[in-house]
């Protein structure tokens, strides 16, 4: 990713791009360009070392026209207000899309979770949560999981939340452990999402699924189940990576023993060794032969430098923001297909929003009902972006911000903003 790449800077060129295209004035949408609230933290935490570190964190609320903010918070080394306030702004997008009763907010703090233990993490999330708790709330902002946190990272939060208030508040947060107020069908949703949405366009272009070749980038949770249920629908995964290297084979890879060997999420691919498979990178498996890629690791991954070698006929964004809209544009003109981050990867804040209205009524559903709710949201989300794109001749993405920016700007509108 190029050192200049600012991520909220091309998430506003996209947005003016897509309203212009829509036939908006800036006026019907000038709040969309900045975020309504920002936090920034710096918190002390003390090392199992009895040393003291500083941490700096940030959440920020982009809409709440639509709902409580929602979005997840992440833990990396790399997380800046710039990443976090773009990922807040797609989050008001995503929900729109996906049209769900929500704003769209994130957090994250910068830290590289392999250097710290399992206590050290958990106290550095219960100080976070002190820090944010003024603006959090399960009315107002719910957090979730994102990159490098995980169901006990939000048990963390709802204990810490609910001993500062003084009683339990699950709605708190989603994404939580089955036995804290989660829901079943949350830990598969975005990485079933993601399959939606690539089979519904397999077929809208036409192709048989059981010919068809996967790339996938990220072997996390969304590119693990994105793998799994792109199996069992027929298709074939030829290659998948995970940020220290990955592997590729053409007779196709068997996604349930690397599901097994990964249990434990330490699956190292260099150890790997199977007839027909070979060593492949992030960056190789990007270009590799394939016809559907999905990368589902981090943004930025796919820019103006590597956009012309992509051999697939259709992205699916898994990842948040991994597409630079210089490579939009270069993959547009060679005819490949992209399902944008904020309708492909929605399928985790649909069966969040199931698990909030569950942890409200304190009443749960079974696994198939959350499933089957799900895939009709996904399946609508998927058909009013399609056919926004078919009326207009735009691509995809254009369409989903389209669809967004329009039930958004009509929010507004009708509380008289």
């Amino acid at each position: 990713m190029s050192q200049n790449y600012n991520a909220y800077d091309n998430f506003l060129s996209v947005l003016d791009s897509a309203a212009k295209v829509a036939g908006y004035s800036e006026d019907d949408y000038a709040f969309l360009r900045q975020p309504e609230r920002e936090l920034k933290v710096n918190f002390p935490v003390r090392m199992d070392n009895g040393k003291v570190k500083m941490f700096e964190g940030f959440r920020i609320q982009h809409s709440t026209v639509r709902g409580p903010a929602k979005g997840g918070i992440r833990y990396h080394q790399d997380v800046d207000a710039s990443t976090v306030r773009m990922l807040a702004a797609e989050m008001a997008l995503k929900c729109a899309v996906a049209n769900v009763p929500y704003g769209g907010g994130k957090g994250g703090i910068k830290i590289n979770p392999r250097e710290h233990s399992v206590t050290e993490l958990e106290r550095v999330t219960r100080k976070f949560t002190e820090m944010i708790a003024p603006i959090i709330g399960e009315r107002t902002d719910i957090p979730a999981p994102d990159v490098n946190t995980n169901g006990q990272t939000m048990n963390w939060i709802v204990d810490t939340y609910g001993m500062m208030k003084g009683h339990t508040v699950y709605g708190i947060v989603t994404g939580k452990t089955l036995d804290n107020g989660g829901s079943l069908g949350r830990t598969e949703a975005t990485g079933r999402g993601v399959s939606i949405t690539a089979l519904e366009m397999l077929k809208k272009m036409g192709k048989d699924v059981s010919k068809v070749r996967v790339a996938i980038q990220g072997f996390g949770n969304v590119g693990t189940y994105s793998a799994k249920l792109l199996k069992e629908a027929g298709a074939k995964i030829v290659a998948v990576t995970r940020s220290t290297g990955g592997i590729y084979s053409e007779k196709g890879l068997d996604i349930d023993e690397l599901m097994a060997k990964n249990a434990d999420g330490k699956l190292d691919f260099a150890t790997y060794k199977k007839d027909g498979v070979v060593s492949i990178d992030n960056a190789k498996l990007l270009t590799c032969d394939c016809d559907v890629l999905i990368p589902s690791a981090l943004g930025g991954q796919i820019t103006k430098d590597n956009a012309k070698d992509i051999k697939a006929y259709l992205i699916v964004e898994g990842a948040n923001g991994p597409t630079t809209e210089e490579a939009d544009e270069i993959l547009e003109k060679k005819g490949v297909k992209v399902i944008p981050d904020i309708l492909a990867n929605a399928g985790g804040v649909v069966v969040s929003y199931f698990e909030w209205v569950q942890n409200l009524q304190s009443f749960y559903w079974s696994e198939e009902e959350v499933n089957s709710k799900m895939t009709v949201l996904m399946k609508n989300a998927f058909n009013d972006v399609y056919n926004e794109s078919t009326k207009r001749g735009i691509s995809l993405r254009f369409a989903a911000y389209i669809t967004a920016v329009d039930r958004i700007v009509k929010a507004s509108k009708a509380r008289g903003r």
